[in-house]
Parts: structure tokens; C-alpha cells; sequence
């Protein structure tokens, strides 16, 4: 089996067994050992002391009292944010209860953290996949990425990477958008698909979301796997080209974009700056898993792209804005005619 995304250490957890990813003391130590929490040479001491302390024993308790005795307000932040993540995930039993249950009780942690968290969980749900183009699609749930257009089509790089070219070329973004300003960059393909599991964790490889059907098929099976290893229904979703016929009984925008975009033809008003560059239709295989409204009809999922050109994804969108017949938290949305 060929490893990929090393960095988002699932090689350091243990599975239950459903297959769910247990919390070990080796992934705390892992997080522990993160820039945002791994004491500066001017910490204070009881930072110190603290981040010592669980060194030796990543399960130790810590209190608010503990957190607020530090000097600097910023580690104050980190190590709430931390703590707040690793006793969720503990009470939980495991990463992607614990995931679950911090994205339904809206609790506010970073987009990094809730970003390992994810990547973490798609490690799982997508291990033994030899679909390169999948893992590639996948990628998106977790790390935003800047579309540009190569020959009229729309080709995804990841945000970051990008940045980093632009600042060391010194240009701008929209040049680097109409001019590639990526071009060193591989477009991932059918003959050099292979690199991708050497340089997985590089984040190097440029998606052709736009010009290639595999692309978007690829995306539409990462979703499929997403949702059935985190929420346990078993689904079907088909990347679509045309939104002329589509029904929006319920729809999830899997981004700001898309969700914006779905509200505006909800609700007949003009479109919004963006574009749409995503559509899907995802249908339960089993209709009783859904509420009775949208039994036998397609739950649309909308991916848009703002003026900045970067794609922001919001996997948490898929747990709070499906129709799961018995959630209650789809019950609340129920109202709301499934926007997200």
C-alpha cells in the first residue's frame, strides 16, 4: 500500500474497529511540536512548564487557570485552541467523532486546525486509493486554491505554493493568473500521474479541474468517500456540466461562493460576483437516510470561485447541510430549504 500525505500523521494513529481513527499519545506529542505552540526562547516560564509537562504526558489536564497564568496573549490563543481540539477529540473517543462534534456545537477553532483535522480524516477514508486524480481532487477540502486559466480552461494550484512563486517572481496576482505565473509547475496527467506519491505532501501539482472530465469525476469520488466514512450513508455523486435543469430542492454551497450563488437562484435575484465552477449531484443510495422533501431527488453541491480566484472549501458544510433524515441539525435546516 503506498503512503501519501505523511504530514498529516495518520501513520500515528490506531483504528478502532470501524475503522475510525483512535487519539494516541504519539499524535499529540506531533501537535505538541507544532511553531504555533512549540515555545519561543522568550516564552515564560509557565508556558514552558506546560508544554514540558505534556511532553511527558500529552493526556495531563489542563485548566483555564493553567492557559491564562501565560504572558503572551497570542500563545494564550494557541494553547486554548489547542487544548479545546485535543479534549474534544479525547472525549470523543476518536478524530472524526471529535471532528463531528466540534463542527456541530460551532466551536471556533482556526482554519488550520480544523485543516489537519480534515486532512487527517480524508487520510483515512481514502487509504488504499490508487487514483492519483482523487487524492489530488481531495487536496481541495483542506488547502485553498488559486484558479487561473491556461487556453480558456481553469486549472487549480495550490494557494500557498502559489503565493510563495509570486512573492519571490515579485508579480502580481492577476499576472500570475493570465500569464500562468506557475508554469514551473507540473499540470497533473496521465503520464506523470506517478510523481504525485512522491511529492503528495509537496503540494506541487496543478489540477485541471476545468479541462479534464477525470478531474472533476475524481472530485466527485473524494466527496463520495468523505461522506461516507464521516456521516456512514453511503452515496453517489456525479460531476454535472449544465445547471439549466437543475432543481434546487436542496442544495449545499461547499464554499462562501457557491453557498451565495445557490441562495441567489433560490431565491430568483441576480448572480453574485463569482463564478460557478463546481456543480454535483450527490444522491443517497439508501432514500430513507434523507428527509421525506428530498427523498428521491439530488442534494446539489456548488463549488464557486470569488474575485480573488482563490477556492476556499468548507467541508463542514457536508455535516451541518445535508438532508440526514433524524440530525438535528438538518432538521434545523430544514426550514430553510437547504441552504447552507
Amino acid at each position: 500500500m503506498r503512503e501519501f500525505w505523511v504530514a498529516s500523521g495518520h501513520h500515528l494513529t490506531r483504528l478502532d474497529g470501524n475503522g475510525r481513527m483512535l487519539v494516541t499519545d504519539e499524535l499529540i506529542l506531533a501537535w505538541l511540536a507544532r511553531p504555533e505552540v512549540m515555545p519561543p526562547p522568550e516564552a515564560c516560564a509557565v508556558e514552558r512548564v506546560l508544554h514540558a509537562r505534556l511532553t511527558e504526558a500529552p493526556r495531563t489536564p489542563v485548566g483555564a487557570d493553567d492557559i491564562a497564568a501565560m504572558a503572551d496573549p497570542d500563545a494564550r490563543e494557541n494553547w486554548t485552541f489547542l487544548i479545546t481540539m485535543r479534549d474534544a477529540l479525547l472525549s470523543a473517543g476518536t478524530i472524526e467523532e471529535g471532528y463531528l462534534a466540534l463542527v456541530r456545537g460551532g466551536v471556533r477553532l482556526p482554519i488550520l486546525f480544523y485543516g489537519q483535522l480534515v486532512q487527517l480524516i480524508l487520510r483515512n477514508a481514502l487509504d488504499g486509493c490508487e487514483d492519483v486524480r482523487v487524492l489530488r481532487a481531495a487536496e481541495m477540502f483542506f488547502r485553498p486554491q488559486r484558479g487561473y486559466v491556461h487556453d480558456g480552461a481553469l486549472l487549480l494550484a495550490d494557494e500557498e505554493l502559489v503565493a510563495e512563486i509570486e512573492a519571490e517572481k515579485h508579480v502580481s496576482p492577476l499576472t500570475a493568473m493570465l500569464n500562468g505565473g506557475v508554469e514551473e509547475l507540473d499540470v497533473l496527467g496521465d503520464d506523470n500521474g506517478w510523481t504525485y506519491w512522491s511529492r503528495s505532501d509537496a503540494h506541487t501539482m496543478v489540477l485541471p479541474f476545468g479541462s479534464d472530465p477525470k478531474a472533476r469525476s475524481a472530485m466527485a469520488e473524494a466527496i463520495a468517500r468523505l461522506v461516507e466514512h464521516l456521516l456512514g450513508h453511503r452515496v453517489t455523486v456525479a460531476p454535472l456540466t449544465d445547471a439549466k435543469a437543475v432543481d434546487l430542492r436542496w442544495y449545499v454551497g461547499l464554499d462562501e461562493t457557491g453557498t451565495a450563488i445557490g441562495n441567489a437562484l433560490w431565491n430568483d435575484r441576480p448572480p453574485i460576483a463569482g463564478s460557478l465552477v463546481g456543480l454535483f449531484a450527490l444522491t443517497f443510495d439508501d432514500p430513507s437516510a434523507v428527509l421525506p422533501d428530498v427523498a428521491g431527488h439530488p442534494v446539489y453541491l456548488l463549488i464557486g470561485m470569488g474575485g480573488d480566484n482563490v477556492i476556499r472549501l468548507k467541508p463542514q458544510n457536508l455535516v451541518t447541510g445535508l438532508p440526514i433524515a433524524g440530525s438535528m441539525a438538518n432538521g434545523k435546516l430544514s426550514a430553510m430549504a437547504g441552504r447552507a
